[in-house]
């Protein structure tokens, strides 16, 4: 197939990049040149931004395009507009996030999706699932019967630039006490190469409609297990509860990855991905997916600055106030 690829360069992209080559399609891709320029010599870069270079397309045409980087409507409509006749089939990765309640278990593709009374809103912090909704409708208005739209949860790997995973495997690699959420919580990754495997059987396949791609479902208690089989340090883990973090108004999902609150969006780690399974997304075991992410997570230069995860002198003082709460109780 000839394949194009809005974005294509840093972790999704990357990864659906390396799959469609390795299996013989002849690749473009359009990205903004900030990561991976020198990327996939033997594909076609094309750089711009898509926001108001989309004119470098013109005159072109693709068998597929996937768009792994559509956020705003507005923009997403452009790409589409401009494409619609120039490609048979167009890929939209959208995101779990997208549903009205993120606190039900087990949200099937066809829940009821989160809105905007006023759709002139570009705020993605503030209005990221209900735009990624949007976009969705766009792409599949402009396209009727010829649109795949993916809702991933969290994606994992190699190349994961977030830290909400990799920070598990990094902290636990260095050994000593660390501090973990309740061991009973939920957690539902999927393997960035996984993801990108089974995208491009769909895309090759044609297929249309909607389908969630979550992975695999772990308890913190498994993750972390696996992760300390790859530390060369002794490593305790010190359970913590929800109400303590709470109290110390420790941040969920981000200064604490993986921790979400009970009361709050448990259905992003519990999200239904039967239809997924059914069409051929199969997921590698965790134990590849931590060891492989550690490996590339210790390229890098140590002091560099993370995303997410414990600052070490916060965490050391949430594991002494809590082991002072133990005595005196």
């Amino acid at each position: 197939m000839n394949l194009l690829i809005l974005g294509g360069t840093r972790f999704l992209g990357r990864a659906l990049a390396e799959t469609a080559l390795d299996r013989g399609h002849t690749l473009t891709l359009f990205h903004r040149g900030r990561h991976g320029q020198d990327a996939f010599p033997e594909a076609e870069h094309i750089i711009g931004d898509r926001e108001n270079e989309l004119d470098l397309l013109q005159g072109r045409t693709w068998d597929a395009v996937i768009d792994t980087c559509g956020f705003i409507p507005r923009v997403v409509s452009a790409s589409v507009e401009l494409l619609k006749d120039r490609v048979g089939h167009y890929t939209f990765i959208s995101s779990v996030s997208v549903y009205e309640d993120l606190t039900r278990l087990h949200v099937k593709e066809d829940a009821p999706v989160a809105t905007l009374s006023d759709e002139s809103i570009e705020d993605v912090t503030q209005h990221y699932g209900a735009l990624k909704a949007l976009c969705e409708k766009t792409v599949e208005a402009a396209m009727p019967g010829r649109a795949l739209h993916i809702r991933p949860g969290l994606i994992v790997g190699p190349y994961d630039y977030s830290d909400r995973f990799t920070y598990w495997p990094r902290r636990i690699a260095q050994g000593r006490e660390v501090l973990v959420p309740p061991k009973e919580g939920r957690v539902q990754v999927i393997d960035v190469r996984d993801l990108a495997a089974w995208m491009i059987d769909l895309v090759e396949k044609r297929t249309v409609g909607t389908f969630h791609a979550s992975g695999s479902d772990y308890t913190m208690g498994q993750l972390v297990d696996v992760c300390a089989r790859f530390s060369s340090r002794p490593v305790e883990f010190t359970w913590v509860t929800e109400p303590f973090l709470r109290e110390q108004q420790v941040g969920e999902w981000i200064e604490l990855p993986l921790w979400v609150q009970s009361d709050s969006l448990v259905g992003l780690f519990a999200i239904d991905n039967a239809k997924a399974f059914a069409s051929g997304l199969t997921t590698r075991p965790l134990i590849d997916t931590v060891h492989d992410t550690l490996a590339w997570d210790q390229s890098h230069p140590p002091e560099e600055k993370r995303k997410a995860g414990l600052d070490p002198a916060r965490e050391a003082e949430l594991l002494r106030l809590w082991h002072s709460r133990k005595k005196k109780s």
